[in-house]
Order: C-alpha cells, then structure tokens, then sequence
C-alpha cells in the first residue's frame, strides 16, 4: 500500500481523522441516548404496575 500522497497528504488525513472523530461522537451520543430511553423505559413500567 503506497500512502505517500505528497503535497495533499495533510489534507487528505486530516478530513479522515476529523470524519473519524465525527462518526466516533454520534456513535457515542447514540449509545448514551439508547441508555437514556431505555432507564426512561423501565421507569415508565415501573409506574404502570403500581
């Protein structure tokens, strides 16, 4: 594999690390947002069985 791009390497991985970065973060907001829906869940059976 050759990743010498010479005079656009910089750019070229640097707008891959930062979609990286940006795909990682809504991976992360979507796995806290489930989280959050699921205890909201479980609160709101809760509630029901009383």
């Amino acid at each position: 594999m050759d990743f010498d791009m010479s005079p656009y390497g910089v750019y070229v991985w640097s707008a891959w690390a930062i979609s990286a970065v940006a795909l990682l973060g809504l991976v992360v907001r979507g796995a806290l947002a489930a989280r959050r829906w699921r205890r909201e869940l479980a609160r709101l059976e809760t509630e029901d069985d009383r």
